[in-house]
């Protein structure tokens, strides 16, 4: 035997040591009792003898290793070891039963009475659950008896008495000295109003928000709700932050089931939550057979949504998996996101730029993609406003190279990432958004093609880069303003995993040279989100923060449009995923459309964006 393996062996004899004597010592209590019960208020006629304890000991004790009882830690006892317990204590019970009836061969070593057994049955199962249920209460006691905090503890109340609910309060009750002390919990079910979850009142629903400051002390409320539950969260959320309460939210029961997590991992409630937009629910098998054993290229890698698709892409296991971006830095982040996550193996990263067409040639020739995913792209609009020449050369023209480059080399499929500024649009990002579709539409009819082309259209994605979120918590921990260009000005917003997973299952069924359209639900208005994100950081707006306005920027619209005059909608096999259908541009037409948008980028900006506008007929171009 190694040195290695005694400290192993040597916890593991008593830990059975434990076990032997404990369960042995109470199915010697038990027995004992079991004659005296028996014969109360009597003499006792028989006595057990030494070969009865010697047998009750050996069938008890192998029922009890057989149902595991042995195996498991004896301070965690829940209701599954409960149940394999009296499993082991039924079956050794019978067996001791029959042993003793009349048919059986008796020897007078072996007899005593059968009411005996019953007895015992009903001794043993209250001595052996009682014990582990002792030992845990004793366990969860102590465990936290020696963790100290200089920080005081915080009064917080559990809305929702479910499962979640539960499992958190348990935890909490459980460990000391990490400040949260439960002391009520809320329901919305009023059957379960009045009634108590070990040992804390459910003292009603949504109506007791209010009240819990000034009755409970309650100074954080924690939502255990189910994870489709998004609707509540948001409307919970805001009334308890309305009367001064933060509030806290569990992890997905994603996480916990993974195990990265545990149930009091609690994190604040983000803009996500408030969004109130259920889940999608995708379609993973058929993700999975697209993404599976297949070469993936993905461009702009480094940007919010190319790291998303580069985590979703990595998660199902493709051959290969090339990031490409021109931008080093943030090409290498996404790496080593990446290599963190375990993909190492399957990970390329090229730096490139998709305007480079010779650079790109070199991609494909050297990987055979069999699946593109399109994600580079300049997309602040302001400044893409002031220098329209760079949104064409790398929106239009980088995409045009990277198309025609997927059918050159028969890709079987190619996604561009689009947006809702395409449509109808007033800007010239969302312009040269709209002529990078038309390209990609066109190539769909090239001759003898075989790569499908989808784009898929989504509006803005809550916390990716350049987007409103960072710079409004920007200017709220510099103490604000916090500046929005109109109070009425409204966006379709989506979580970037949401945005991502959907863009995938898009591209899973999407036909050649389909529009795709990301059902957003319904608009936001700018201005509640700033106020959300002033409360959300413990702040009262237009009070500690102030709201400015400062007027519409160039090219900016009120509301976001979801379709172009003339398309065609089409549903899908996914709720949330619709189809528009246009008369894309014919391919005899593409090298003279595209020469068009080059000719335009040395042009002054006013001339640039007049001659979008020939191009782009919907286009509404802000002039000086």
């Amino acid at each position: 035997m190694s040195p290695k393996t005694r400290p192993s062996l040597a916890k593991q004899f008593r830990r059975l040591a434990v076990y032997f004597f404990s369960y042995g010592g109470l199915t010697t209590l038990s027995l004992w009792l079991s004659y005296h019960i028996r014969f109360y208020g009597g003499e006792m006629s028989e006595r057990p003898t030494a070969n009865i304890f010697l047998t009750f000991l050996v069938i008890k004790l192998t029922m009890l290793w057989l149902c595991g009882q042995f195996r498991g830690v004896i301070y965690y006892f829940r209701f599954y070891d409960a149940t394999r317990m009296m499993v082991a204590i039924f079956g050794s019970s019978l067996l001791i039963f029959i042993l003793v009836s009349p048919t059986s061969f008796q020897h007078s070593a072996f007899l005593l009475p059968r009411s005996v057994v019953l007895v015992d049955f009903n001794l043993s199962a209250l001595m052996f659950v009682g014990f582990r249920v002792l030992v845990r209460t004793l366990r969860d006691k102590w465990s936290g008896a020696n963790i100290t905090t200089t920080a005081p503890t915080k009064r917080i109340a559990v809305y929702g008495a479910g499962k979640v609910g539960e499992q958190l309060i348990v935890d909490l009750l459980s460990k000391r000295g990490h400040g949260l002390k439960p002391v009520c919990i809320l329901d919305d079910a009023t059957e379960k109003q009045g009634l108590e979850v070990h040992g804390l009142t459910i003292v009603g629903g949504e109506k007791m928000i209010p009240n819990l400051v000034a009755r409970y002390g309650v100074t954080e409320l924690i939502l255990a709700l189910p994870v489709h539950s998004v609707r509540r969260v948001k409307e919970i959320s805001t009334l308890a932050m309305q009367n001064g309460l933060s509030v806290l939210v569990l992890p997905s029961n994603a996480d916990l089931a993974s195990g990265r997590v545990r149930a009091t991992d609690l994190r604040s409630v983000s803009v996500e939550d408030l969004l109130g937009r259920d889940p999608a629910k995708l379609d993973d098998a058929a993700i999975a057979e697209m993404v599976g054993s297949r070469t993936v290229l993905v461009t702009g890698a480094g940007g919010s949504i190319g790291q998303e698709i580069c985590r979703q892409i990595a998660q199902r296991q493709p051959q290969r998996l090339i990031i490409l971006d021109q931008c080093e830095v943030l090409l290498y982040q996404t790496e080593q996101e990446l290599i963190a996550a375990g993909a190492g193996a399957l990970v390329t990263p090229i730096i490139a730029d998709v305007k480079d067409r010779a650079r790109m040639e070199g991609v494909f020739m050297r990987f055979k993609p069999d699946l593109v995913l399109h994600a580079a792209a300049h997309k602040h609009v302001p400044m893409m406003e002031s220098q329209p020449g760079e949104a064409l050369k790398n929106n239009t023209l980088g995409t045009a190279n990277v198309a025609e480059l997927a059918s050159l080399h028969k890709v079987k499929e190619f996604v561009l990432i689009s947006t809702d500024k395409a449509i109808n649009p007033t800007n010239v990002m969302g312009a040269s958004k709209r002529l990078a579709e038309i390209i990609v539409q066109s190539q769909q009819t090239r001759p003898g093609n075989l790569t499908r082309f989808i784009a898929v259209r989504f509006g803005n994605v809550l916390g990716s880069s350049g987007s409103v979120i960072p710079m409004f918590k920007k200017q709220i921990a510099a103490g604000g303003p916090v500046t929005v260009t109109h109070p009425d000005v409204q966006r379709y917003f989506m979580t970037i995993p949401e945005a991502v997973g959907l863009v995938l299952q898009s591209a899973s069924q999407g036909r050649g040279g389909d529009i795709l359209v990301l059902e957003m639900g319904k608009p936001m208005k700018i201005v509640d989100l700033a106020r959300q994100l002033i409360e959300l950081s413990g702040l009262r707006p237009d009070i500690d923060i102030e709201i400015k306005i400062t007027g519409l920027r160039p090219g900016e619209k009120m509301i976001e449009e979801l379709q172009h005059h003339g398309e065609q909608y089409l549903e899908t096999s996914h709720e949330r995923i619709f189809r528009f259908v246009a008369p894309p541009l014919p391919f005899e037409l593409l090298p003279k459309f595209v020469e068009s948008v080059r000719s335009l980028i040395p042009m002054e900006k006013e001339q640039c964006k007049q001659g979008i506008k020939q191009l782009v007929p919907e286009y509404v171009p802000y002039l000086d």
